[in-house]
């Protein structure tokens, strides 16, 4: 072992762990492998994609030293982005909807961010983000970053999402099955975990595969706003897609905590219900990998634990 130079260093290289008490549980043929970057310094996948584009930003100039960071998050790469902008040296605003649950925004203060929280639309309901309530904090983002002259961090648009996970994610799963992984497949946020993993998996002969939730309306922080009109996905090779429920999701997160002690968040339920679908589906025999997106740290507010 060797000594990092910051905890931004330590943003790769998670563990992959076999789920077989799961997958004997729910008696499917093949085999489940969770990546677990719920123990990324930020507690979530996303802080690869924010230690990318913050130094892809730097290198090119378009971050200048001390200048302001802005994103509208869910928590998850507000956090990535609190934690790599102290120790780079930007101030970092997270702007956040009242949807989302209250850990995030405690755990992005303590980090040093300032956290700016939008109301939600007209019938929201806490726990819950719409695609209109995001809409809200995309306009307030712009806003802030145009009046103090910031940095938008744009991980829907910016490359340096995707890149981290074809550079890091992908690779690492790879690498640690000895190639042998025959799909993936990951919750829809911003796109980039799919659209990077897709770019390093597709021509290796690994199928990609996008889980959506099957309404608007639904528990899955962080995802689920529409797989159309994603800039990450529009020239990945994704194999198929499939959709989870939010009770499916729960149910999910619950096993996966009971049976293999992995503390996931909604997100992580809703990868591994779809990947057991996958197994009982048109994987089946097949060796299906997926991303424990963050903690179940972070929804102790929510109907996650109840």
């Amino acid at each position: 072992m060797s000594v990092l130079p910051s905890v931004v260093d330590a943003m790769r290289d998670t563990p992959i762990v076999a789920l077989d008490r799961v997958g004997e549980e729910l008696g499917l043929e093949g085999r489940l492998l969770a990546k677990l970057d719920c123990l990324m310094p930020g507690y979530s996948k996303k802080d690869r994609a924010a230690r990318s584009i913050v130094e892809e930003a730097r290198l090119g100039g378009e971050l200048a030293e001390g200048q302001t960071v802005v994103e509208m998050t869910s928590g998850n790469m507000g956090a990535g982005l609190a934690i790599v902008c102290a120790v780079l040296g930007h101030p970092f605003v997270a702007v956040m909807s009242e949807g989302n649950s209250v850990e995030r925004a405690r755990m992005m203060r303590a980090l040093g961010a300032e956290v700016v929280l939008v109301p939600q639309g007209k019938g929201g309901r806490k726990g819950e983000v719409s695609g209109s309530d995001l809409k809200l904090v995309d306009d307030a983002t712009r806003e802030i970053a145009a009046e103090r002259g910031a940095f938008l961090a744009g991980q829907f648009a910016r490359a340096g999402n995707p890149n981290a996970h074809e550079s890091g994610t992908a690779p690492e799963i790879w690498r640690q099955t000895n190639g042998e992984v025959t799909a993936f497949c990951d919750f829809i946020g911003s796109g980039g975990t799919l659209g990077g993993a897709a770019r390093f998996f597709s021509p290796r002969g690994v199928k990609c595969y996008a889980i959506n939730p099957d309404s608007d309306e639904h528990p899955i922080q962080g995802g689920g706003y529409g797989y159309s009109g994603l800039r990450h996905l529009e020239d990945a090779d994704i194999g198929g897609s499939l959709t989870v429920t939010g009770e499916e999701a729960r149910l999910h997160a619950r096993l996966l905590a009971k049976r293999e002690g992995i503390f996931g968040g909604y997100s992580a339920g809703a990868n591994l219900a779809g990947a057991a679908k996958l197994l009982e589906g048109s994987e089946k025999g097949g060796i299906v990998a997926f991303v424990v997106c963050d903690s179940g740290l972070k929804y102790f507010s929510t109907d996650l634990w109840e």
